[in-house]
């Protein structure tokens, strides 16, 4: 009998799970070379499996960052249409790889009256679903199976390292912090999760407003965000995160993006306080995207973010509107958003409404 043909795994599965590495002596970094592959491959495979992706369905989205690329890699390898509503804030690299791997792009050129270019980017996907026959949108925005398909993190956390104290990460979508974090308390109650947001975002009850940290945050608040998940929720300035991506980078070799900066500065923090205690903070992707902003000297300082002096600790606050523009931190206790006082009052997007 002639031997087994061995399989090997595409691309999208051998690079969607991370990398731990240890960065502290309580503090470990699950290190993604890009987060969003695990949810766009899981979603994608379940559509695929449950008939929701024909011979000529076309799938749809509106992206301006890392899930389109990552929808863009998957769809490519199954052979597959896709077409992404993005606004001018994609960068011409990620549009050029986007093209590249035969996704078409469509750029919202002016911002909706309410709402802004995300509100533009729902209205011109609505259009585009409408002219096609047969279409599909992953919507990871409200789709469940964007928090579902963490749950193999979590299962990588508790086999490499036990018992997970702490969580901390990012939120924009809500899929990766929200489940992970229940993933892990289903045998851990007591986890510790800590959300990581910017100033003027709407998702933990600030007014919006203009934000230059991108990849966490939102003008809009998306389905899959469940409050009751954190304990606390961190605001950082855009300043502050690029000075924490670059120490990242100089101190532990971590080649990443800005929201693992943000990140990384809370969770070495809170490590420190806890020393007797397991911290994993999630690094969402690499920064060779930020080699032209953030990693460079010259692009920081005509910001004005060259002289910041990271701040040793977050200034504690009582309600969302008092963080200021500087790094600050809510106590959330695991509440409701209409359980927090002075957050903005606000409802959640109906099903299917961003992504």
């Amino acid at each position: 009998m002639p031997p087994a043909t061995p399989t090997y795994p595409s691309i999208t599965e051998a690079t969607m799970m991370p990398r731990l590495i240890r960065i502290g002596s309580n503090l470990y970094g699950a290190v993604f070379t890009l987060m969003k592959l695990l949810p766009a491959h899981y979603i994608l495979q379940r559509a695929e499996h449950k008939g929701e992706l024909g011979p000529d369905t076309v799938i749809v989205e509106t992206t301006s960052g890392t899930f389109g690329l990552a929808l863009a890699m998957q769809a490519a390898l199954m052979r597959r249409k896709l077409i992404l509503v993005s606004d001018p804030a994609i960068d011409a690299n990620l549009y050029r790889r986007l093209t590249d791997l035969g996704a078409r792009v469509e750029i919202c050129q002016e911002p909706a009256p309410v709402g802004g270019y995300q509100t533009a980017r729902l209205n011109r996907l609505a259009e585009i679903r409408a002219e096609l026959p047969d279409t599909f949108c992953p919507e990871q925005y409200s789709n469940p199976d964007n928090p579902r398909s963490y749950a193999t993190v979590a299962d990588q956390l508790r086999r490499t390292l036990g018992t997970v104290d702490c969580l901390v990460g990012p939120v924009g979508s809500g899929g990766s912090m929200c489940g992970t974090t229940r993933a892990l308390r289903t045998r851990t109650p007591h986890t510790v999760a800590l959300g990581v947001d910017t100033h003027h975002s709407v998702l933990f009850g600030q007014p919006d407003g203009p934000r230059e940290l991108r990849g966490l945050g939102n003008s809009l608040w998306p389905a899959n965000l469940d409050h009751g998940v954190f304990d606390e929720v961190h605001w950082l300035s855009a300043a502050e995160a690029y000075a924490s991506t670059r120490a990242l980078h100089a101190r532990h070799a971590l080649f990443q993006g800005p929201t693992s900066g943000a990140a990384y500065q809370v969770a070495r923090w809170w490590a420190a306080r806890h020393p007797d205690r397991t911290c994993v903070v999630m690094l969402p992707d690499e920064g060779y995207r930020y080699q032209a902003t953030v990693y460079d000297d010259a692009w920081l300082a005509a910001g004005g973010h060259a002289a910041v002096v990271r701040p040793a600790e977050p200034a504690q606050v009582t309600e969302p509107g008092a963080a200021g523009d500087r790094w600050s931190r809510l106590v959330w206790r695991r509440r409701s958003y209409d359980a927090v006082p002075g957050v903005v009052p606000h409802a959640p997007l109906a099903e299917g409404a961003l992504s």
